[in-house]
């Protein structure tokens, strides 16, 4: 299934740009080197874009952690106007570019997403705030993915991030071509393992849903099953799950396989169970017999491709 190029935010200290509160960047290589050449960056510095220079004085957050103000730390400077100003401008105009997704820099007063330092008055930390800008970013596009450029370095974190990414590519296509029922349904069959690796219990509401479908308008049909794609998605695949996918995918043609064949797809399935292979290696093999012998329901399985194999994300043990 083809689709369309790739638009994702980040913040611009990632791409080695010098706008941080010291002069300095964040380059990360993997975004940069790898990443990068299959999506398009829309950089984004937030401090920099509500007016602040650089260098600056450094800042944090302050106050109450579900609404925080934005002060440097030794003048006591409050930026918290500025930035709201700059967020409701920066995010009309993000609306315009239909990102597939956002990487932000961990741990920013402005970007970071998740237990971000918010400061009492005394001046004692906890780590329970949202980077402003970040926080305004996924109020305002909540399927949307995103992540923190620190957790890619975790291999599952990286796949499910970038998994995430280009499955929102496929739907926001879907949506653009028009959400009927018939392409609702191929939309959500091809899609069938891939879910199933994420969530059964999931899996089967979306069933449900698009087996109703006649029952929603349009737009109200879009939402939900959007919402529930993606929420399935962020669900945590295991191998526990992979395995009852990939039992699943030879039930298609072990009666067609020789019995040595058969062993040995098994076998290196039951690697893959007790850790000794990475996924690609009984998915490399599945593919080779679904093109032998030309089963088509598993062939269009976004499962089999759920992103390029250059970037190597089921490699890992």
């Amino acid at each position: 299934m083809t689709i369309s190029p790739l638009r994702l935010g980040i913040s611009r200290c990632l791409l080695g740009d010098e706008v941080r509160f010291d002069g300095g960047h964040k380059r990360d290589q993997f975004l940069t080197d790898v990443l990068g050449h299959y999506v398009e960056w829309v950089p984004v510095c937030p401090e920099v874009e509500a007016g602040l220079g650089t260098p600056r004085e450094a800042m944090r957050l302050v106050g109450n952690p579900h609404r925080p103000r934005l002060m440097t730390i030794t003048s006591k400077h409050d930026h918290t106007q500025a930035m709201e100003s700059m967020i409701d401008v920066r995010l009309d105009s993000l609306r315009t570019l239909d990102l597939s997704g956002f990487v932000f820099k961990r741990g920013s007063p402005s970007c970071g997403v998740e237990r971000v330092r918010v400061y009492t008055a005394q001046g004692m930390p906890s780590h329970s705030g949202v980077g402003i800008f970040a926080k305004a970013f996924m109020e305002q596009f909540p399927l949307v993915p995103v992540e923190e450029e620190g957790r890619l370095c975790d291999p599952s974190l990286r796949e499910n991030f970038i998994e995430r990414v280009f499955c929102y590519r496929r739907f926001q296509d879907l949506v653009q071509n028009g959400v009927t029922r018939q392409a609702l349904v191929r939309f959500h069959t091809i899609h069938k393992y891939l879910l199933l690796s994420h969530s059964q219990q999931h899996y089967e509401a979306m069933g449900r849903l698009v087996g109703q479908a006649e029952r929603y308008r349009p737009k109200e049909l879009t939402m939900k099953y959007g919402n529930l794609f993606m929420k399935t998605l962020a669900v945590k695949a295991t191998v526990r799950k992979h395995v009852n996918v990939l039992q699943h995918m030879v039930g298609y043609f072990k009666n067609l396989l020789q019995p040595y064949e058969k062993t040995e797809l098994l076998g290196v399935i039951d690697d893959y169970h007790r850790g000794l292979t990475p996924l690609i290696v009984p998915l490399t093999l599945i593919k080779h017999y679904v093109h032998v012998f030309d089963v088509g329901y598993v062939r269009d399985q976004v499962y089999l491709n759920p992103h390029p194999k250059e970037l190597m994300l089921r490699n890992h043990v």
